[in-house]
């Protein structure tokens, strides 16, 4: 169907924190690619996007910080549109939840439905802070969790067995407020009855989008496949919008009915904004000539798949997504990035140590983006990716083009003579380029579209080496006038094909050689740089990374995770209660390591050869050798336990054991004194 518009929304950014290297992998990458991409094509299209600021995360840091909700999301949606600003993420309109707009729309499209009875009534008991006055949500409640028995899960999930819970199943709760036990009290909210929608969802997902991708279907069908309940759509909490319902005092909109309407009053405000150039919100969000298309992470689902067309069909006057192409996760060095625990890359920290480089991360991320299954970001991946295809393909290729064109005709383009085999060869192989990228991009396969991008370069750069211009320049100069001009037609192929996927450096590129006009549908055109035409001064497009600037992100990120990792630390539960006179039996005694060598055939074990104060030299193995280098231990006063009895060992006699603690990543820390004690000192 040939539509006359296509609303685009890329999930809104929750405004608790800043924006990493996942979300731009998972959302808002793909996103500006397809949006970019339709723009290019001339087609009609609007970007929306916004912070979502409501919810109890940015309740619960205010309150840690001293500080109210309005004052943290003011500061984080500074820092996300900033970000995104930074990496060419180019929304038509970034707002938020919080503004006038938004709080009035989505009232009204509550208060829509509550007037036509699309919501139900009902009263339930929750958890209730008697001594905070107010209702608990999920998060401010935490106990004991009833499967892992794990303290500090929290009402809604515990986060070390990953169960979801609900705050009545907890046990021993305690309000995160107060500190108090909290009570069950009856309260009433208005809930979306999602299981009247059930057969509608079956057949509107499961017979009528079966071209969705995979890993969204399966989510969808999952959900459908179990019986679907009534959803609470109010809360009860004193930051949001509030309920327009008289007798709904104290009680706010529910962040996930709220939050996907910031996606059509944020298109209002547009078009309010710059009528003559947007027309109606009607028009992009009603219109059955308006193809919808939602970018979302997969945590979000269940939200833009079910939850939010319901909304939307019980309200009655808006169309349903063409698709939504969710990404899986994406990894960082083989672990989950966690903002809590801090592993994660933040792109206004990534600026800061590789200037200038958006358009490699944008790379990267793309070549390596989670379409259908978790992926992994690793710094000595990025580094290859730069040095090995940005630099040494793409970037090579088009230098190449350009300083032989300066070199041999002072950066003018020549004419393009009679074409040989080797010619026809290359131009046969990307003339369907434009075919090929713009087939993935319309089924949303951002990474196939990039290789097939980059493909320009490595045919440019197999048609440079093969004719060989440097050579033939000697005995038949017209002919390296067909082999340029055929490369610089390469050159300008690529600045169009990559315009949707790296912008900072396409634009670089169209400026090298001066082609500030240009159209998508030129892709794959032999003649889009016309003989006669000036080039600029040539300039690398990319350059290398080297191995200290990645080691510094790899030392960083070492000192978080074990950062994390002493945080995380619990001290082992105090063994049984001994007598004196059992600790009274044990013979602890202080030892100088005379000498210290790794025992053969074993990966584990050091012999020592302490000086025991006894005048005779005593042997003691000990399992560190992974936690120590021999070499380090000499000249040590360490403790021991003098009276063990031998034991045999890769047949050698232990006379003692060396005392080690045990430290929160698992190691062993051999114990020592303060300063310098005798040798056979009794510790007592």
């Amino acid at each position: 169907m040939d539509y006359k518009r296509i609303t685009v929304t890329a999930a809104l950014p929750y405004a608790n924190g800043g924006v990493h290297i996942g979300h731009l992998a998972g959302v808002y990458i793909p996103a500006d690619i397809y949006a970019r991409y339709l723009r290019l094509k001339k087609q009609n299209v609007m970007f929306v996007c916004g912070s979502d600021e409501h919810g109890v995360p940015i309740t619960i840091r205010a309150r840690k910080e001293g500080i109210t909700p309005q004052d943290v999301v003011d500061r984080y949606h500074k820092l996300i549109k900033d970000s995104f600003h930074d990496f060419g993420i180019s929304f038509d309109i970034y707002s938020r939840t919080t503004s006038d707009t938004h709080h009035k729309f989505a009232a009204e499209f509550f208060r829509k439905l509550y007037d036509e009875g699309k919501l139900t009534e009902e009263t339930t008991r929750q958890l209730y802070d008697e001594e905070a006055g107010q209702f608990l949500a999920d998060r401010y409640v935490t106990g004991e969790c009833p499967h892992c028995h794990s303290e500090g899960a929290y009402g809604d999930q515990c986060e070390k067995c990953g169960r979801d819970l609900s705050p009545t199943e907890l046990i021993n709760p305690k309000s995160t407020i107060s500190g108090s036990t909290p009570v069950l009290k009856e309260t009433k909210n208005w809930y979306l009855p999602l299981n009247e929608y059930q057969e509608w969802l079956r057949q509107w997902i499961l017979e009528g989008h079966k071209e969705w991708r995979s890993n969204v279907y399966g989510q969808c069908k999952s959900w459908l496949d179990m019986d679907l309940q009534p959803r609470a759509m109010t809360r009860d909490l004193d930051w949001g919008i509030p309920v327009p319902v008289e007798g709904a005092e104290g009680k706010v909109l529910y962040v996930w009915f709220d939050a996907p309407i910031g996606y059509v009053s944020n298109t209002k405000e547009l078009c309010e904004s710059n009528p003559e150039r947007w027309g109606t919100w009607q028009q992009w969000w009603q219109d059955d000539d308006t193809k919808l298309v939602h970018f979302i992470g997969k945590d979000n689902i269940v939200f833009h798949c079910i939850i939010f067309p319901v909304m939307m069909k019980a309200h009655g006057q808006y169309i349903m997504p063409d698709n939504v192409p969710a990404n899986e996760f994406l990894n960082l060095e083989d672990d989950k990035i966690s903002t809590s625990r801090n592993w994660a890359i933040w792109l206004h920290e990534y600026l800061v140590d590789f200037p200038g480089k958006q358009d490699v991360l944008r790379y990267v991320l793309t070549a390596n983006a989670p379409e259908t299954k978790d992926n992994n970001f690793t710094w000595r991946d990025f580094q290859d990716r730069n040095n090995n295809e940005l630099v040494a393909v793409y970037g090579n290729f088009v230098n190449r083009a350009l300083q032989l064109t300066k070199k041999y005709w002072d950066g003018v383009v020549p004419q393009c003579g009679e074409l040989q085999e080797a010619d026809r060869r290359a131009i046969d192989e990307f003339k369907d380029v434009k075919q090929k990228v713009e087939s993935y991009l319309e089924q949303y396969k951002f990474r196939e579209a990039q290789f097939e991008a980059m493909n320009l370069a490595r045919i440019g750069n197999r048609y440079i080496t093969e004719c060989e211009p440097w050579k033939v320049w000697k005995t038949d100069p017209i002919r390296v006038e067909t082999i340029l001009y055929v490369s610089l037609q390469l050159v300008a192929n690529l600045a169009i094909a990559f315009e949707p996927f790296l912008p900072f450096s396409s634009e670089k590129l169209r400026q090298l050689i001066n082609m500030p006009e240009f159209d998508w549908q030129q892709l794959g055109s032999t003649d889009l740089l016309k003989p006669g035409h000036q080039l600029a001064e040539p300039e690398l497009l990319f350059e290398k990374i080297e191995d200290e600037a990645i080691q510094r992100q790899l030392d960083r990120l070492e000192e978080i995770r074990k950062a994390n990792e002493a945080a995380a630390y619990k001290a082992a539960p105090v063994k049984n209660v001994v007598s004196f006179d059992d600790f009274e039996k044990l013979d602890i005694r202080v030892g100088h390591v005379k000498a210290c060598e790794q025992v053969k055939k074993s990966k584990k074990l050091l012999k020592f050869t302490i000086d025991d104060g006894s005048g005779t030299d005593r042997t003691i193995l000990s399992g560190i050798a992974q936690y120590y280098k021999p070499e380090d231990l000499v000249g040590k006063d360490v403790l021991f336990i003098a009276n063990f009895a031998p034991r045999q060992m890769m047949g050698l006699e232990s006379q003692g054991m060396i005392l080690s603690a045990v430290d929160a990543d698992d190691s062993l820390v051999v114990t020592t004194t303060l300063r310098n004690v005798a040798s056979g000192s009794q510790v007592g």
